[in-house]
């Protein structure tokens, strides 16, 4: 379920009348989201690399790249809550909002390229080339900081989107799938992965230190290179969808239909867009068939009511935009098509 934008606007003139400090606080909860898993990736990343290179593990050396890689991520992040959350102004009338999911979009190759393309080159080499393994114990001990670490930042990141999910009333999964807010989302997908990762690299260690064999090292570097290409392909679907434009849910769409059906003097909502601007913006237009014999100041006082009613319904809807349209029926005794 998409998050219902947490700005307001105006009807006729789209200025914007939202409570910016609820906006303020939801996003400043997610710069510290992101800067908790950011911190905790770059010290993590270092200590695997060290790791990899003692251990002679291509997995430790996989999971290494797989936390520089999020920690690429996340200052891709941290720049596009910076640039998305800069106000409108008369060259960007409908604010920047979108412009956070072109860097969360970047985000997500970074995370391809940097890490599951290593990934899979390091575990192919090693299953050609074959490997030795090395005293696995610094390795054990740094995937037993690196869970914890990542357990904390993980939580961090849950505790948020749980948060947002129980605000919105929609079940935590379907809140995290369709939440337009990707820098929270790509933080839990990420630190998962991570965890999911680091059991996978434990595992390699764990089969080469009881057979001898890199073949079990070799075969978690390509899991591990597994995790990343689905949380890349997740997260750059995502963000991509919502370049192009992506309606506010279905049920979100029949509510507002209904708030404006429920307005006296408006008989019709003729056809209703909405769009999704950014985790707190959103754009609703309808054209709508007023009753024929409203007087221009009935039409003036139903677009306000109107506009009234979804703020109070939906507080975080930023603007709308209201066209009066004759319905079908006089469209066709005018000779009109009745749906241009």
């Amino acid at each position: 379920m998409a998050s219902p934008p947490q700005d307001a606007g105006d009807t006729g003139d789209a200025k914007n009348t939202g409570d910016p400090a609820a906006a303020s606080e939801s996003g400043g909860e997610s710069v510290v989201t992101v800067l908790v898993a950011a911190a905790a990736n770059l010290g993590i990343a270092v200590a695997k690399a060290v790791a990899g290179v003692i251990s002679g593990s291509s997995a430790m050396l996989s999971e290494a790249a797989h936390s520089v890689a999020d920690t690429v991520t996340e200052l891709m992040l941290l720049v596009s809550l910076k640039r998305g959350g800069k106000p409108a102004d008369e060259d960007h009338p409908l604010g920047y909002g979108a412009e956070r999911y072109i860097w969360a979009l970047l985000a997500a190759v970074a995370t391809f390229v940097g890490g599951a393309v290593f990934s899979f080159y390091d575990g192919i080499h090693t299953l050609v080339h074959g490997e030795k393994p090395g005293d696995p114990l610094i390795s054990y001990l740094v995937l037993g900081v690196a869970f914890l670490l990542e357990g904390y930042s993980l939580r961090t990141g849950l505790r948020q989107a749980r948060g947002e999910a129980a605000r919105l009333q929609a079940p935590f999964r379907r809140y995290l799938r369709h939440t337009p807010d990707t820098a929270v989302k790509a933080v839990v997908m990420e630190d998962t992965a991570a965890l999911a990762g680091l059991v996978v690299a434990a595992g390699g260690l764990l089969g080469g230190q009881l057979t001898g064999s890199g073949v079990w090292d070799g075969l978690a570097s390509l899991l591990i290179g597994l995790l990343l290409l689905y949380v890349a392909w997740e997260l750059g679907r995502s963000n991509a969808e919502l370049l192009i434009g992506r309606a506010l849910p279905r049920p979100m769409r029949e509510r507002i239909r209904a708030e404006l059906l429920a307005v006296e003097h408006i008989e019709a909502v003729l056809e209703l867009t909405t769009l999704v601007q950014g985790p707190r913006q959103a754009l609703v237009a309808a054209k709508v068939d007023f009753r024929d014999v409203a007087s221009a100041a009935q039409i003036e006082w139903a677009c306000e009511s109107a506009e009234a009613r979804l703020r109070e319904a939906f507080p975080g809807i930023g603007r709308v935009y209201l066209d009066p349209t004759p319905g079908y029926g006089q469209r066709r005794e005018e000779g009109l098509s009745p749906w241009a």
